[in-house]
């Protein structure tokens, strides 16, 4: 008795050379690649990195292929005042990196509590604000509610902080990949937020009458 030969493990049309999984890969870097140009005049880093999101959402589909000219038409329809007003964190969260640095430096009372509490700010700020640009309208860039899917979303949250922890190890150890970074860094975030599902109330049958549990 001869076994069936075991099916392909990617699935390849005919004449790609590459696999679907490759091909996302490479489609991530590029997306990182322009994120990092649209994130050079700093108050459009929330903008750059939503315009990301959007752009790896679309990748995801079936057949889809990321073009500069998608990037940029989402880089536009998220540019507004409210997201120029929220690349003002950026820069905030470097002086506090910055403080950090120089504690670590000094001698100071309460340097060694400090520094690890504003490494941990830092890295929590900086996980919120890009769940916030992971959202899809009618949640588009809103900080509010990117705070409520972190509570409610520990390991989302969680596994979101390792990659932009990880992206900052692997900036210092390579700053030749710095410009590639992005783009895994908000692939993670929209990840997470894809695999986001509020928790729902569920009905609980009684004699006569239906209550709600959360």
């Amino acid at each position: 008795m001869t076994r069936a030969p075991a099916p392909p493990r990617d699935r390849r049309e005919p004449g790609e050379i590459f696999s679907p999984g490759f091909a996302l890969f490479a489609d991530m870097l590029l997306v990182g690649l322009l994120t990092s140009l649209a994130c050079l005049p700093v108050v459009t880093a929330p903008a750059a990195f939503a315009a990301a999101s959007a752009t790896l959402r679309e990748a995801v589909g079936p057949g889809a292929q990321i073009r500069i000219s998608g990037y940029v038409g989402h880089l536009r329809a998220h540019l507004s005042a409210g997201s120029l007003a929220a690349g003002l964190v950026p820069p905030l969260l470097a002086v506090v990196v910055l403080v950090d640095a120089a504690l670590l430096r000094s001698r100071l009372p309460g340097a060694d509590v400090m520094a690890p509490a504003l490494v941990l700010l830092a890295l929590g700020g900086t996980t919120v604000g890009l769940r916030a640009t992971a959202l899809t309208a009618p949640h588009r860039l809103s900080a509010r509610e990117a705070l409520v899917r972190s509570a409610a979303d520990p390991r989302g949250t969680l596994l979101l902080g390792s990659a932009v922890l990880l992206a900052a190890l692997l900036a210092w150890a390579m700053p030749l990949l710095a410009p590639l970074l992005p783009g895994p860094v908000a692939f993670a975030a929209t990840v997470v937020d894809l695999r986001y599902r509020p928790r729902r109330p569920r009905l609980v049958s009684g004699v006569g009458h239906d209550r709600r549990v959360g």
